[in-house]
């Protein structure tokens, strides 16, 4: 203890109990990464010293009021009643950065990165928290434990502190403020990361390590404050305007359908059905049904998601917008933006459209993304209008929903018509009726069971739509729209955690059925569905039609600060306007062997592509020049 006789005591005790915190943070950061061991690379000691240094960041953020109260040069510091506020304030702040940390223990499974601000958003859309509540206190018990635990731990060692008098034989104001303004100032450096330029951020986690371990070097508390507020986007100039590089959204399709009849078109969206679960391609039991369908249809084999959630699928499928950007873009500063979405354009053809999702009405703000996008009807629970079909959380089970949706297409819609129909039970808490759980196939996660049930919802559908008089009419569009929580290594790395099933099942034979390996992701749907239906104007999109030999095929998606680019047989990782990492996605599934160095001329030439796809993204967005004038 002699070497801490040159500090105060009272400054020994502040620190002392931001020390409490720091173990904390790093004895849930460990119970993060034993959670989800499978999704990080190449892990070594340094990333958790880098993990502690983000950590002290987080503390001289958040902990800003506690320990300015602290170090406050003012007799009545030492009053009963001001040291039961100071404790009052050090647990509301412990509790909340230590549940926040908690909280993605288990979330990352689902997201694959931190949450940031984005998440209370996330929550307040729709009743779906008030919902789930119950199911998460019963699923995540362990979690609420070790939370209680860690409460109760910090709480015995803050009283510990109280030994560590705080107190002088006297009170000098002099020494006191110098102290304040010293330590408080100490303190406030340490939490913008230094003397940089620029405060520490959740890209600076990226630069302490691999951008696959960002995660997991960052800390919860301090991804969300630094996006709370945080303007979306920020326009960029990789290139002058006139740069063939800068990427072109406007699409002028030239097609062989403009002289067929127009058909319906029905895009359903399976929930969470990532390739882990898809019987063609890892032989699994679970998707019968739906493995047929692929067989007859144009299935691309080589698809990928444009996100990692719900929330930000729709927009890619229906608008071809990809959400490059920490808030899924329904949820963002730019969810208000004009925008000519696949519905509003087929109206113009004399289509009439309607949104299928059995989930409580105001669920993921799709009904008011649907009305947004231009369809006429949106069909939820409400107009489902039975909850004894319910399962007591989501909404409508999908063995009732999608037949159902069937029938109502009949009744509700007149030719030609789009639909969109996104599914609802192959999600948490994977609840199967019992009548059907000792039928199912069982796996090693519960999604095994769940995703059965959804494909054999899929059935019951297809049995209905075929009764229907519109059925041999109708071209449909079969996707995820993101990938479940991995139980694999090879599907919690960021290439698996974005491959899914898409396909066009045509029962009018129009569209020849083949494995095509040709790169498709989620915002080439809308296009190619123009291209289908001989949409002959100029339209606005980031994704390409696959009927056009035009463009280079891409897939590109965001997450954590890093985007992914994939062209050819490689991933792009591109981190703080750099390229950070070079993949062979097709050989290297698990990311082990970076091809960065090794090629530099694709490296520059994937970098340029995606750098011009950033710079007309952003602007686009921010300007809100998002339909074709």
């Amino acid at each position: 203890m002699k070497s801490f006789k040159i500090l105060p005591k009272h400054v020994i005790q502040l620190l002392a109990r931001l020390g409490i915190v720091l173990i904390l943070m790093t004895i849930t950061r460990i119970i993060f990464y034993i959670a989800n061991s499978a999704s990080f690379n190449g892990v070594s000691f340094t990333d958790f010293i880098a993990g502690i240094w983000m950590d002290c960041i987080s503390i001289g953020i958040w902990f800003i009021p506690f320990y300015g109260l602290s170090l406050l040069p003012l007799p009545f510091v030492r009053h009963k009643f001001y040291k039961i506020l100071l404790k009052l304030v050090f647990v509301i702040t412990s509790i909340i950065m230590i549940g926040l940390n908690l909280l993605d223990v288990e979330y990352y499974k689902y997201t694959a990165k931190r949450s940031t601000a984005d998440l209370f958003t996330i929550v307040t859309a729709g009743n779906d928290i008030n919902q789930l509540l119950g199911t998460f206190i019963t699923d995540f018990w362990w979690l609420i434990l070790l939370f209680i635990l860690a409460i109760v731990a910090f709480l015995w060692m803050y009283n510990k502190t109280n030994k560590i008098t705080g107190e002088d034989d006297q009170f000098n104001y002099l020494n006191r403020t110098i102290h304040f303004f010293l330590f408080s100032a100490l303190l406030f450096i340490m939490g913008r990361g230094g003397f940089g330029y620029r405060p520490a951020d959740m890209l600076t986690a990226s630069q302490l390590t691999r951008p696959e371990n960002t995660a997991l070097v960052l800390n919860t508390p301090l991804s969300i404050i630094k996006t709370i507020g945080k303007a979306s986007l920020q326009e960029v100039k990789f290139f002058e305007s006139e740069s063939k590089y800068i990427y072109n959204p406007v699409n002028d399709l030239d097609n062989s359908f403009k002289k067929e009849k127009a058909p319906n078109v029905m895009v359903i969206i399976l929930e969470s059905f990532g390739n882990e679960w898809l019987g063609k391609k890892t032989g699994g039991p679970y998707t019968p049904f739906l493995d047929s369908i692929l067989d007859e249809s144009l299935y691309f084999s080589n698809a990928w998601a444009n996100g990692k959630k719900s929330i930000e699928a729709v927009p890619a499928i229906f608008a071809s917008i990809p959400s490059l950007l920490d808030n899924p873009y329904i949820s963002s500063h730019y969810g208000t933006n004009s925008i000519n979405a696949l519905p509003k354009l087929l109206k113009e053809k004399g289509y009439e459209t309607a949104f299928y999702h059995g989930a409580t009405n105001g669920s993921m703000k799709f009904d008011v993304f649907a009305a947004h996008a231009g369809f006429d009807h949106y069909f939820g629970r409400t107009e489902y209008n039975n909850e004894d079909h319910t399962d007591a959380t989501w909404g409508v089970l999908d063995e009732y929903f999608m037949p159902w949706t069937a029938r109502s297409m009949t009744q509700e819609l007149k030719e030609p018509f789009m639909t969109g129909m996104f599914t609802l039970s192959s999600h948490h808490p994977y609840f199967v009726p019992k009548e059907h759980r000792s039928i199912l196939p069982d796996g090693p996660h519960p999604m095994a069971k769940s995703t059965a049930y959804g494909d054999m919802s899929l059935r019951l559908f297809f049995e209905e739509a075929q009764k229907q008089p519109w059925y041999n009419n109708t071209v449909f569009i079969l996707c995820a729209d993101h990938t479940p929580a991995g139980t694999s290594e090879r599907y919690w790395q960021r290439i698996g955690m974005y491959q899914i099933p898409i396909a066009i099942f045509d029962p009018r034979n129009k569209i020849e059925a083949k494995n095509e390996d040709q790169l498709f992701n989620q915002i080439d749907i809308a296009p190619t569905v123009l291209d289908i239906i001989g949409y002959d104007e100029p339209f606005y999109a980031f994704g390409n039609s696959y009927f056009e030999s035009v463009k280079t095929p891409f897939a590109i998606n965001y997450i954590s600060n890093t985007y992914h680019y994939v062209e050819g047989s490689y991933m792009l990782n591109f981190v703080d306007d750099e390229s950070t990492g070079l993949y062979n996605y097709k050989i290297d599934t698990l990311m082990q062997y970076d091809s960065l160095k090794y090629y530099p001329s694709l490296v520059q030439e994937m970098e340029n592509r995606l750098k011009g796809i950033i710079q007309r993204y952003n602007h686009d967005l921010i300007n809100n020049d998002m339909r074709v004038k």
